[in-house]
């Protein structure tokens, strides 16, 4: 049988996440979502993902140290970094410096350990490659704080506030795992080849880059610019929808009804939203975009996507946007190396078929 895309074949049976678009449910471990990170570190969703289980205070404390340790980065590596062109992307920079990351301490890690070791690395990488395409000098990861602030610290060089870090560890908590997605196939069918971790978060990180998958979400941010304000969201948007434009942010392909994802990045939203003029008006707009499509556009039940709130999050805490799909590897790195665990544990070649149809 061909299916274009493999849309709808089963290829993989997992115990990682599930994802029911119609009933706009995302569950992890077979848990809903909103339940594994209420009130959750990223340590601890990443814990939870990998095992399967909440970690006890000591094995919480034992991957925090293990995360703290990794996040040095061996000399080489720095050096490599610097020996970039400047207009290396940085998604091509991490791939690359991820592709060399075989020093022999890792090589003798079991695969456990080297997820927390690429989970812990990536930030920092990320971080560097940023700051010197920018002209700033590398600012060395801190062990005092969390998996989070840490990065946000290394990006900027200030210590975030509570509301920066907790607006996007929802975010990373919420995007670690997505089931069957295209990067997530890739790791996997690295892996199945017998090939080693790093290998398949590089085919991962390859697969993130392409803009139908992990490209930033540019147009929400061009859509929250062009509103600036409340009093202008239905002007703009019943212009483009006058010129037949798509109102970015809204609509998704699996999901029917709302996005859960969106639903509690709303919530965090709204909860933080008094300190921040961009996630104020991203409230505003969801609420008053919603019924215009609703009027317009009768039956289609368009409702706001991750991305939506990605972006008012990303804009409030002024990530740049060419950090924006580094950000979401590095949530989605740990649902990448889960699902390449459980492939090794149960290992079989990925192999489809062909059909030739030349002459």
């Amino acid at each position: 049988m061909f299916q274009k895309g493999l849309k709808g074949i089963v290829a993989v049976q997992t115990s990682i996440s599930s994802v029911e678009g119609e009933k706009g449910e995302l569950r992890y471990r077979g848990i809903l979502v909103s339940e594994v990170i209420e009130g959750k570190s990223f340590e601890q969703a990443a814990y939870f993902l990998w095992h399967g289980h909440y970690a006890s205070k000591e094995e919480l404390a034992s991957l925090t140290e293990r995360l703290n340790a990794y996040r040095q980065l061996p000399d080489y590596l720095m050096a490599i970094a610097r020996t970039l062109p400047k207009e290396t992307s940085l998604m091509d920079g991490i791939r690359t410096l991820i592709s060399a990351y075989q020093h022999a301490e890792f090589k003798e890690l079991a695969i456990q350990q080297q997820a927390i070791a690429l989970t812990a690395v990536l930030p920092v990488m990320t971080a560097l490659l940023y700051r010197l395409n920018t002209g700033q000098e590398f600012v060395a990861p801190r062990s005092d704080l969390g998996h989070t602030a840490n990065y946000l610290w290394m990006i900027n060089g200030q210590v975030p506030t509570h509301a920066q870090t907790e607006a996007l560890e929802t975010y990373l908590n919420l995007t670690m795992e997505h089931g069957m997605n295209a990067s997530t196939f890739a790791s996997r069918v690295t892996i199945s080849t017998e090939s080693d971790l790093s290998a398949a978060i590089v085919s991962a990180l390859g697969t993130m880059k392409g803009p139908l998958h992990g490209g930033a979400p540019s147009g929400v941010l061009e859509l929250l610019d062009e509103i600036q304000s409340p009093e202008k969201i239905k002007p703009v948007v019943e212009r483009k929808l006058a010129r037949g434009e798509k109102i970015m942010g809204f609509g998704h392909r699996v999901y029917r009804t709302e996005d859960p994802r969106s639903i509690l990045l709303r919530e965090k939203c709204r909860q933080l939203q008094q300190d921040d003029p961009w996630l104020n008006l991203a409230v505003i707009a969801e609420n008053e975009i919603t019924q215009l499509l609703n009027e317009r556009k009768p039956g289609r039940a368009l409702h706001t996507n991750v991305e939506f709130y990605a972006a008012a999050i990303m804009r409030s805490i002024q990530m740049p946007p060419e950090l924006f799909t580094p950000t979401f590897s590095i949530a989605r790195i740990v649902g990448w190396t889960a699902h390449a665990i459980e492939q090794q544990q149960d290992n079989v070649i990925f192999r489809p078929q062909s059909e030739y149809i030349g002459n």
